[in-house]
């Protein structure tokens, strides 16, 4: 007697976007004529201690964990204003990623970057939670405050939204549109802005953030040596330049003072940023609220949604 066969046909789907191949849509340009948008999401975070999730240097130890602890929270103390010293040297912006527990913490890291003009991105309240465990309701009281706080605390709610862990519920970019959202850094799907399905029909737009050119995946996962991590960042944009002659793309670097702000990553960081800037004339220095911006005044028949027209 056969056993009963295999049913094949279309797997499950999120319904967020379509495919779409990226050599066939429509061609834009940034502002300025650009066809490359770099932009760095500097990922300043605040965890628990004694609890909760956290990257680690060394294996876990029994809470509370000092070793690990300590060697995260090295970036809020000194990592964080090294990079602040660099980007100021390279007259570079950030967009800033920011759990609000910082301004319990150390609430002076925040307003540093804010008198710099940065963009300031919803980043939850702590890293040492995850999102995607929460209940509905749990979630929208979670993007409310943070909303809320940013614009207490630093003078403008933030526009833009990485989830800790980028770790997603089924209804996070319902919850984000409906929250004042207008874009999410969480799907690291295109090099392109794609607009996502909502249930209510609002805007809300995806802006590529990486999960490669990434500094906790690739020097804690993968065990990278610093200057081979600066060598990915000198080799993903010289291909991205080439790339975009044919369409515009987004690359952004994904930055966490408690590594590259330790010194001798720096140094490396330092080296391919230079290399970047050295090309300033032919990108666009930005930030992720600004391509979101830039790709919201295109007309319908100039950008590539996924979606119906906005």
């Amino acid at each position: 007697m056969s056993a009963t066969p295999p049913r094949f046909g279309a797997l499950p789907h999120h319904d967020r976007f379509d495919y779409a191949a990226i050599h066939r849509r429509p061609d834009y340009r940034w502002p300025n004529g650009k066809r490359l948008a770099v932009y760095l999401g500097l990922n300043i975070e605040h965890f628990a201690f004694g609890a909760g999730l956290g990257a680690n240097l060394a294996p876990a130890l029994p809470q509370p964990d000092v070793l690990n602890y300590a060697w995260r929270d090295y970036g809020n103390r000194v990592g964080v204003w090294r990079c602040l010293e660099l980007l100021d040297t390279l007259a570079l912006p950030a967009g800033v990623l920011i759990n609000t527990a910082l301004y319990d913490h150390c609430p002076e890291v925040v307003d540093a970057f804010v008198a710099r003009g940065d963009e300031i991105i919803g980043h939850g309240h702590t890293n040492a939670e995850r999102q995607g465990e929460m209940t509905e309701a749990d979630e929208r009281a979670l993007l409310r405050h943070c909303r809320e706080r940013i614009a207490q605390q630093s003078g403008t709610a933030p526009a833009g939204w990485l989830s800790p862990w980028i770790s997603e519920s089924r209804v996070t970019p319902d919850l984000l549109a409906e929250t004042g959202y207008r874009y999410t850094l969480n799907w690291c799907h295109d090099d392109q802005p794609v607009r996502l399905r909502t249930r209510d029909g609002g805007a809300l737009w995806s802006i590529p953030y990486p999960q490669e050119l990434n500094d906790i995946p690739m020097i804690v996962g993968r065990q990278l040596d610093a200057k081979d991590f600066a060598q990915m960042i000198v080799d993903h944009f010289d291909e991205m330049l080439q790339q975009s002659q044919q369409q515009p793309l987004v690359m952004g670097i994904a930055l966490h003072p408690y590594l590259v702000g330790q010194p001798y990553r720096l140094r490396h960081l330092r080296r391919a940023l230079q290399h970047l800037c050295a090309h300033r004339d032919d990108i666009w220095f930005t930030t992720p609220g600004a391509i979101c911006d830039a790709v919201q005044t295109l007309s319908p028949d100039d950008r590539w949604t996924s979606t119906s027209p906005a």
